[in-house]
């Protein structure tokens, strides 16, 4: 196993893609890899600064502490929606696609099966995972819902840099098998 280095974590998840078929999840996985690639490359982020592992309805991307969170946060806050609009506005409902995303930073080693490790990760996928994100993702107007951890809020999103509004992130509680999760959700 690698020694656990510090990156900024990307979750990005299709809602309801299991109540798809096999044509329609292979649609849909297409879009949601072009449109990460996309919204990475608008946020300065190339190929090299980031890492990759596929779970089916999911993209997780491991991305070098380096690389300018800020800048990502602008391109999840402005282009991933308006891509997903654009996208969605001429898609069949089956073709339609929204997503919940997560961005956390933290310590993540790689075993020898390309395996990812850390208790940070472990906590971004619980957030991903957390029925507050799911909610705000099935009250919204838009097709995507995005969740900050405590650490990415504390560190880049209170400081009220261009494009990345504090007042637009709310303080959540997630709650999980390892205790509670304190979280920001991006509600405008």
């Amino acid at each position: 196993m690698s020694d656990p280095v510090n990156s900024t974590i990307l979750l990005l998840d299709i809602e309801k893609y299991s109540d798809r078929d096999d044509v329609e999840q292979s649609y849909l996985r297409r879009m949601l890899f072009d449109l990460t690639d996309r919204a990475l490359l608008a946020a300065g982020i190339e190929e090299t600064l980031r890492r990759r592992a596929d779970r089916g309805d999911s993209v997780m991307e491991l991305i070098d502490s380096n690389a300018s969170l800020t800048a990502l946060l602008r391109t999840l806050l402005t282009v991933v929606p308006a891509e997903l609009r654009a996208r969605n506005r001429l898609a069949s409902s089956s073709a339609r696609m929204r997503l919940r995303g997560v961005v956390a930073t933290g310590y993540v080693a790689v075993d020898r099966e390309d395996g990812w490790v850390g208790s940070d990760l472990n906590h971004a996928c619980r957030l991903l995972d957390a029925e507050v994100l799911r909610q705000a993702l099935r009250e919204s107007p838009g097709d995507f819902a995005l969740c900050v951890s405590e650490p990415v809020y504390l560190g880049v999103v209170q400081h009220n840099h261009p494009g990345v509004a504090a007042e637009e992130f709310h303080a959540v509680t997630v709650d999980s098998k390892n205790g509670a999760l304190p979280a920001r959700l991006h509600r405008p």
